[in-house]
């Protein structure tokens, strides 16, 4: 099912990159022969294959690859396999993937937790408060006993969450009661983090699980064992460790590589790497040694989801987004990218090759042909983070001629669960009261998550920030996380300022607070933070005793990968409608999207959408808000009335 694409110019396809003037990065590249994703994408002959986009081409045996239409009758696998039987595997496959993502990446946080416990490594507890909270919900005693006793306790019983097989994980009874219990009539209670990425692939093997009720079963399944399991707990440990984050300014886009320092870009996401390049890249002996090669300093930056991690906790900025560091290497200008697991392009050791630039390597788990390889690990990260900026260090003097746009924009990052609870409540009286009585008053018309990757096949930021300025201008407070929260920070929309884009309503209460209309909550791992925000709401009280009553919604308007499915499907199972932007993986199958789509509605309260305009997908949402105000009887906006005394003794 191939078609001709006609040609597309670089300015249409650079809309997610910032250009100065009339010359852009890309376009420069490109006239030194450098070749990016722009080029490889309009080089391309064929769009994507119809039956893969939709889920009904089946490659689980070497009898295939079969390829489907629903409803035709003859159209079904050679081993009778129907369209939404194929559809359903293909789906859940894409959740074990992206979950298995967010679980290892937990269980690598876990890990460096338990020997920072023992003493074992660099690192040091930065938040014993919260680790005393945690200890809590692991249900383990604090109560006169040491911070090394806690936390090498709450290490253990972290660790031990992976490879349970048997009962339920600890972090779910974070959710709201009313939701335990939806999920324990259903079955759905995951057992144990890694277990059910194990049972969820054998369901899919040729000849296992044919029902795709029994599938989606399982794969919701899975699904929780994410969000509600290795993500909060990666979220959580990472806080421990590094800080939890707190609001701090910083700049993001290309504009903020330096042309007289050494440039270093830290990509990936895990933040064990990247919290030591922040430490080292301090470190007086390395400084002198970039001044030494002529340099003034040394400069670190982030792209992707470790960019998002240095941003909240060190206020190091943003160079760019997942489709965007290729462009960052084209400048010209950095001496030395280190990436660690997941969304990183395999062409970044070509586009490297071009320049002076070193791509290093420093997981076992992902490594690249063509770039360099440092092992980094918890033990032995801060030394290896030295040997990598001396690396760095050495390659400045073979910089050439760099093309560094001018153009950055402020942001304000870190509103983490426990920053927005003392935003809004204050230190001493730290509450969601706030939060909830203007969501009830009308004020705050709701709460919209705005998730996920940045794609190559959309007018990249244009999507993001269309649905969110969409949002805030009727009033719905906007949560951000991942690459999303990267293209709002180029528009300039994570800054208080951006209050004069919203409605009245949203626009007073920023204006009180002194807080943007929305809300950077971190990387993709760090959704669980959202998971969290909401189940504080139900908490308040007045909103309902269930996610699902909350007036809220959620989207990812430029998902690409599998840990966006993972993430989607961990919502809608926690009670969110949550919409996809552009394509979804099951619309070969009307019979499974329509589960989706609409039966799911009835067994959680959430489901599943899919819209490629960006208005259409706010508005959808805002529907959604509007139908749980509806539902709880507020939806007139209640006006602010100020009581004299005869009208107080009247209430009397």
């Amino acid at each position: 099912m191939a078609t001709k694409r006609s040609p597309i110019g670089i300015a249409q396809r650079c809309m997610g990159i910032d250009c100065e003037g009339s010359t852009c990065v890309a376009e420069q590249a490109e006239k030194q022969g450098v070749v990016t994703y722009i080029q490889r994408m309009n080089r391309r002959a064929i769009e994507p294959c119809l039956f893969g986009q939709g889920g009904t081409c089946c490659r689980n045996c070497s009898f295939g690859p079969c390829m489907m239409i629903e409803g035709v009758p003859e159209s079904i696998g050679l081993c009778g396999a129907t369209p939404a039987t194929v559809a359903a595997r293909n789906f859940s496959r894409m959740v074990a993937a992206g979950s298995s993502a967010h679980m290892d990446h937990a269980l690598e946080t876990a890990k460096a937790f338990l020997a920072v416990a023992k003493g074992e490594s660099e690192y040091k507890i930065k938040d014993e408060k919260k680790l005393r909270a945690l200890a809590e919900v692991f249900e383990i005693k604090t109560e006169g006993r040491s911070t090394k006793d806690i936390a090498i306790e709450l290490g253990e019983k972290a660790l031990a969450e992976f490879g349970k097989q048997d009962g339920s994980l600890y972090c779910i009874k974070r959710a709201p009661e009313k939701r335990q219990e939806l999920w324990k009539k259903l079955g759905v209670i995951p057992r144990g983090i890694q277990r059910e990425v194990v049972e969820l692939m054998h369901r899919t093997h040729m000849g296992t699980d044919q029902d795709y009720h029994n599938l989606i079963f399982q794969a919701t399944r899975c699904a929780l064992a994410d969000g509600w399991g290795a993500s909060m707990i990666s979220t959580e440990l990472q806080d421990i460790m590094f800080g939890t984050p707190v609001p701090i300014r910083a700049v993001v886009n290309l504009g903020v590589l330096s042309e007289d320092e050494v440039n270093i870009i830290v990509h990936g996401h895990e933040p064990i790497l990247s919290e030591a390049m922040a430490i080292v890249s301090q470190d007086p002996e390395l400084i002198e040694a970039a001044k030494k090669v002529g340099a003034k300093g040394i400069n670190l930056a982030g792209v992707c989801c470790t960019g998002n991690e240095v941003l909240m906790r060190h206020g190091i900025p943003i160079a760019g987004s997942f489709i965007q560091q290729e462009i960052v290497l084209a400048t010209g200008a950095v001496e030395a990218m280190v990436v660690d697991v997941q969304c990183v392009m395999q062409s970044l050791p070509v586009v490297a090759g071009c320049f002076h630039t070193a791509v290093i390597t420093t997981s076992d788990r992902a490594r690249i042909p063509g770039a360099e390889h440092i092992e980094v690990h918890h033990h032995n990260a801060l030394e290896a983070a030295r040997k990598i900026i001396q690396r760095a260090i050495d390659k400045y003097p073979q910089r050439g001629k760099v093309n560094i746009p001018q153009n950055k924009m402020d942001v304000v990052a870190g509103f983490s669960h426990e920053t927005i609870n003392h935003m809004l409540g204050g230190a001493f009286r730290a509450s969601y009261r706030p939060l909830n009585d203007n969501i009830i008053n009308g004020r705050i018309r709701g709460v919209g998550a705005v998730v996920g990757c940045d794609s190559m096949r959309v007018r990249s930021g244009y999507v993001h920030t269309t649905v969110v300025k969409e949002l805030i201008a009727n009033d719905v407070l906007v949560l951000v996380t991942g690459c999303a929260a990267t293209a709002c920070g180029r528009a300039g929309l994570l800054r208080p300022e951006a209050a004069e884009l919203a409605g009245p309503g949203l626009r007073e209460v920023c204006e009180t607070v002194g807080m943007p209309p929305v809300l950077h909550m971190g990387s993709c791992v760090d959704n669980s933070r959202i998971l969290i925000a909401a189940t504080e709401i139900v908490r308040e009280g007045g909103l309902g005793d269930d996610i699902y009553q909350i007036p809220a919604a959620g989207c990812a308007p430029e998902w690409m990968s599998e840990k966006a499915i993972a993430i989607g499907q961990y919502f809608v199972a926690s009670g969110v409608f949550v919409v996809f932007g552009r394509t979804f993986p099951t619309t070969g199958s009307k019979v499974l999207t329509d589960y989706l789509f609409k039966e799911m509605e009835n067994l959680y309260g959430g489901m599943w959408a899919v819209e490629s305009d960006p208005v259409k997908m706010a508005q959808l949402m805002i529907q959604r808000i509007e139908k749980g105000r509806e539902a709880l009887g507020i939806q007139e906006k209640k006006e602010r009335v100020l009581y004299d005394m005869e009208m107080r003794r009247e209430l009397e």
